[in-house]
Formats: structure tokens, sequence, C-alpha cells
């Protein structure tokens, strides 16, 4: 192990990196970004089924970046921090060097 394993969670980055490697969980990090949301509006905002937001967002709180609150029937959800959002913002504009041979091409939605 290396010294510098010690200064970042290394099992923190692996959640954060699964919780980023997909398109809706992406795309609902980035709606939480801009507030707290509820299933069912986030379904219809990201053109997704209800169960399918429900197990996104049941990941998302498995990796410890959103909260859920109850309000009567309904759920809210949250990021778990407002720095979070502006800590995707900064990991977005990092600027980083790409081999053009072998750039990333965005996921396409089904």
């Amino acid at each position: 192990m290396d010294a510098n394993d010690h200064d970042i969670d290394l099992d923190g980055l692996s959640r954060l990196g699964s919780a980023l490697s997909d398109h809706t969980r992406r795309r609902l990090l980035v709606a939480l970004a801009r507030g707290p949301g509820y299933p069912a509006e986030l379904a219809v905002e990201l053109d997704e089924s209800r169960q399918n937001i429900s197990n996104h967002l049941a990941c998302l709180r498995g990796c410890g970046l959103v909260v859920a609150f109850p309000e009567g029937r309904r759920m809210r959800y949250e990021l778990v921090d407002a720095g979070l959002a502006t800590a995707l913002r900064d990991l977005v504009e990092l600027t980083v060097a790409v081999d053009p041979q072998h750039a990333h091409r965005p996921e396409r939605s089904a």
C-alpha cells in the first residue's frame, strides 16, 4: 500500500466510481444537485420508469451520496451534502489529457 493511499478513502472512491459509472445515476445526481426531488417527479423529468429511478436512488443511497426523508407517503431525496454538487461540478471542470484514439464516447440512452 502506497503511503498516499491513506489520504483518500479508497472504498469511498470506489463507491463514487460505481455511482458515476451509470448514465441514469449521473443524471439523478445532476437533478438532485439542483435541489431535492421525489421519485415520481424524477422519473418524469428523466423519462425513466418509477421502478428504475427507485432502484438507482437506492444504489445512490447505498453509495452514501443521497439521503431520503419521509414526507407522509412520499420520500424526498437530496444530496447527502450541498458540497457534493460543488465537488461534482469541480470534477467535471478538471482538464485531463485524453488520447484522441481512446477518447470516451458517452453512453447513448436506450
